[in-house]
């Protein structure tokens, strides 16, 4: 990954810091994006002066279509990017609101969709986007149906934009986790009793019998991102512990 420049959206915490750390270390220049000023400081602390991190909210179609244009006043082009911004609330369909589904799809889909679109000036012939989906996308998980639905979104864009950008030289794959323990996971709107009968649930679920880790995901980014899979294109690869087989 040395001298390339990388975009994160939803680089702060979770999955998306691992992914930019791990690149860092490898030798990129990485540009992270979120919308809060208490992550954002914390990842500017973790990554360091040599890193971009910049406030910008996927929920915003104003500031999605703006993305492009604020990165380029940093860096003139960009060899990746990870969307891997995301927000989900679970919960059975009865409780589910027009919120709800608005705030999930506007940053899942919409957000994801019309930042990619703003990054196609910078992006290099050759280079590499990943979407990051969910294995919910596939595993009709109970009291996921609106997160699941954005997931299963994301996983057809992957498809539809690798075969409508592969002639630019951009390739587009889309990488789906399973069960990872991240701070979302304390947003999901239960108490602490059904939150860990949840845990406990996805763990039993899982070949591996365990969480995964935002590292290991990571390192399927990274691979996806960089000319390692330079003949990977349009596809869904899945990192979720044998979650599916069980």
């Amino acid at each position: 990954m040395k001298n390339q420049t990388i975009l994160v959206t939803g680089g702060t915490t979770g999955i998306g810091l691992a992914t930019a750390q791990l690149l860092q270390a490898e030798g990129a220049r990485v540009i992270v994006t979120g919308r809060n000023p208490t992550t954002l400081a914390d990842a500017r602390a973790v990554l360091g002066p040599d890193a971009f991190v910049l406030a910008s909210d996927a929920a915003s179609v104003t500031e999605a279509q703006a993305l492009g244009a604020k990165i380029q006043q940093f860096a003139p082009k960009l060899d990746g990017a990870f969307l891997n911004a995301g927000t989900f609330t679970f919960g059975p369909i009865e409780s589910m609101t027009p919120k709800n589904f608005e705030d999930m799809f506007g940053v899942n889909v919409r957000g994801l969709y019309f930042q990619l679109q703003s990054l196609l000036p910078l992006l290099t012939n050759p280079s590499s986007v990943v979407l990051n989906a969910s294995v919910v996308a596939e595993l009709g998980l109970p009291s996921s149906s609106i997160y699941s639905a954005t997931k299963a979104a994301v996983v057809s864009l992957g498809k539809s934009l690798a075969t409508e950008l592969a002639p630019r030289g951009i390739r587009v794959n889309t990488l789906s986790p399973g069960p990872v323990r991240t701070p979302g996971f304390d947003k999901l709107g239960f108490d602490a009793t059904s939150l860990k009968g949840f845990e406990d649930s996805m763990v039993a679920g899982t070949l591996l019998k365990r969480f995964g880790l935002p590292d290991e995901i990571a390192r399927l980014a990274r691979f996806l991102l960089s000319a390692d899979s330079s003949f990977i294109i349009g596809e869904n690869i899945t990192a979720d512990g044998g979650i599916r087989l069980t």
